[in-house]
Order: structure tokens, then C-alpha cells, then sequence
């Protein structure tokens, strides 16, 4: 699985610009803030336009071309920054809602993310670290082409972040699903990318 990236886009006075072919594993944006990093991943989503240039997911346009798949049919699995979840919704409710596919994969997903005690907790009573491993056990259940991790440490603690490393890295190497990922730490950089693109 490949990201083949080349777009730009112009976000007030400043232009976003990434040329990017990579190849499988984790590959990380990185940088200082308002470079530009999360707006590639949500352009990559679908959920922002380029103004000119192409995405291409394994040899698929996304975009270009006269193409622009809507994000729905993308098939990435999005972990924003904060974890984003239903407050309405109990943890299981929560993962359920992205549920494609057969209920093995519901219990593998919630086993290696040690999440199974949370089921039945709201997610306001969760701490950082808990609601981060929900979000990416519901991104992973719609069963995603690719992961797109948007600062998914930058607001935890130290033991938290190593839960979420640990998590990310078993997806990386056991899962084996790709992933794009922005971050300014050097440290997850260099932990998490098999390859880190500066910004």
C-alpha cells in the first residue's frame, strides 16, 4: 500500500505543499505548528480541497484528474488530535457505530487495545489515554484502506502517550494497515515513522 501525494493548496498567506511517494508502514509529517501538516491529512480525507494536484492511494486517484472521491468511499480511518467521541453514547455504543464486519474483529480490536473493561463507561468518566484508544478502536473497526493520525499525543500525559505508541506501533506492525501521521515531536517521529517527511 502506497500514498502517492502531490498537491497545494492556498490557506490565506500561506501555500500548503507536499510532494510525497511512500511506500508501506508509518509515514510521518513532521514539523513546528501551522506549517501545514494537518491540513494535508484532511485534504487527503477528502475533507479539503487541494487547488491543484493529485492523491493516490495504492495506485487509486482520490483526487486529480477530474477526480474527487467524497471522504465516506476513501476509507480512512481518521484519530484527530482529541478523541472526539459521541458523548451520548457508552464506550461499546461508540465503537459500534463504526462496525463493518464480523464481530471477531470487534473483540481482536478491543483485546489489543486493553479497552474491553471500558465498554460500558460514558465517554466524559474516560481519561485522555482511555477515550485516545477508543477513537482509534472505532477508526480501526470501519475497516479502513489506511490511517490518518492527527496528533493523536500531543495532549497526554507520559504514561499515556507510551499506551498510544504501543497501540499505534501494533497497527504499524501487526495490522500492518498504513498510516499518516503528523506530529512536531522528534521523539514520535523517530519512534513511529519508517520513513518522517519534514515540513
Amino acid at each position: 500500500m502506497s500514498f502517492e501525494i502531490a498537491i497545494e493548496k492556498q490557506l490565506g498567506d500561506a501555500l500548503v505543499s507536499l510532494t510525497l511517494d511512500a511506500g508501506e508502514g508509518a509515514t510521518v509529517l513532521f514539523g513546528p505548528s501551522g506549517v501545514g501538516k494537518s491540513s494535508v491529512l484532511n485534504m487527503v480525507a477528502g475533507l479539503l480541497r487541494p487547488d491543484r494536484g493529485r492523491i493516490a492511494i495504492d495506485g487509486e486517484t482520490l483526487f486529480g484528474d477530474g477526480i474527487d472521491v467524497p471522504p465516506e468511499r476513501r476509507r480512512a480511518g481518521y484519530v484527530f488530535q482529541e478523541a472526539r467521541l459521541f458523548p451520548h453514547m457508552r464506550v461499546r455504543a461508540n465503537l459500534l457505530y463504526a462496525v463493518r464486519g464480523e464481530a471477531e474483529r470487534f473483540e481482536e480490536i478491543i483485546g489489543f487495545l486493553g479497552i474491553g473493561h471500558l465498554l460500558d463507561r460514558w465517554p466524559r468518566t474516560l481519561s485522555g489515554g482511555e477515550a485516545q484508544r477508543v477513537a482509534i478502536g472505532r477508526a480501526l473497526l470501519s475497516r479502513p484502506r489506511f490511517l490518518l493520525l492527527d496528533e493523536p499525543l500531543s495532549s497526554l500525559d507520559r504514561a499515556r502517550r507510551e499506551e498510544i505508541m504501543l497501540a499505534i506501533e501494533h497497527v504499524r506492525d501487526v495490522m500492518r494497515l498504513p498510516i499518516l501521521m503528523v506530529t512536531h515531536d522528534p521523539e514520535e517521529a523517530e519512534r513511529i515513522g519508517n520513513r518522517v517527511v519534514r515540513m
